[in-house]
């Protein structure tokens, strides 16, 4: 295969994952707090040596992940918590510390506020959120402050990483940060709501049409370059 089929496959291959990416999107619109992600292709060039020129290839192993704003929706259950600004929830998992937009929490039998999947929710000072089983009406403050019947019981912390290069995402709705993270002073919580996942349905199809045509047209290609090689390995034979 000559440089023309090798810089093809590895573009194929970048497609490729755009399309898983894209499809994981589609298949989130749905998820409360999911961030929609996108593909980066960059160009890698490998030196061949001797007198052969350097061979340019497509690389799309970059997952950029699109923090915007997803919509608020109310659901009106005193557990459910938006966040409005800039910042994450700390979720304590097997795995250690990590941070979510997903904000649909309940107590546990223990009397822990945890996520769905049964993870704890850290407060302000790091430790696992408590609210008493027997606290009654619950009122959770724009700073988190949780009260029950006027008193202060405890706070539901938000963070954000000093350094946004450093946070990836860990699968589903989790993100773990490399770096220190700090307070969040401009986020503020929402009682009673749940912030949507920000994938535009729309234009992520409109995505997918673009790369299964821009896919096609590598496989195209590639398969006309598949004869001409046949074709001149025929001629040199006769």
């Amino acid at each position: 295969m000559d440089n023309a089929g090798y810089a093809t496959l590895t573009r194929q291959s970048g497609l490729m994952r755009e399309l898983q990416i894209i499809a994981n999107n589609i298949a989130n619109t749905s998820t409360t707090g999911f961030k929609s992600e996108g593909a980066m292709f960059s160009e890698h060039v490998a030196a061949l040596g001797g007198n052969d020129q350097s061979l340019s290839m497509a690389n799309a192993a970059v997952r950029a992940t699109n923090h915007t704003q997803g919509a608020l929706a109310r659901t009106g259950a005193p557990f459910d918590l938006a966040i409005e600004g800039e910042g994450f929830f700390q979720v304590l998992t097997p795995q250690g510390e990590r941070l979510t937009r997903a904000g649909s929490f309940t107590p546990n039998e223990a009397g822990d506020l945890v996520t769905m999947d049964g993870y704890p929710i850290l407060g302000a000072g790091g430790a696992p959120v408590f609210v008493p089983p027997d606290a009654g009406a619950i009122a959770i403050g724009a700073d988190g402050t949780i009260s029950a019947g006027g008193d202060p019981i405890g706070q539901i912390g938000l963070v954000l990483p000093e350094d946004p290069a450093q946070l990836t995402r860990e699968g589903g709705t989790f993100f773990v940060s490399e770096g220190p993270v700090g307070d969040a002073p401009d986020a503020r919580m929402i009682q009673g709501f749940l912030e949507q996942s920000n994938v535009n349905p729309m234009a992520q199809i409109g995505r997918m049409i673009e790369v299964q045509r821009a896919y096609e047209l590598g496989q195209s290609f590639l398969e006309q370059e598949h004869e001409r090689i046949g074709k001149v390995i025929d001629a040199t034979r006769r």
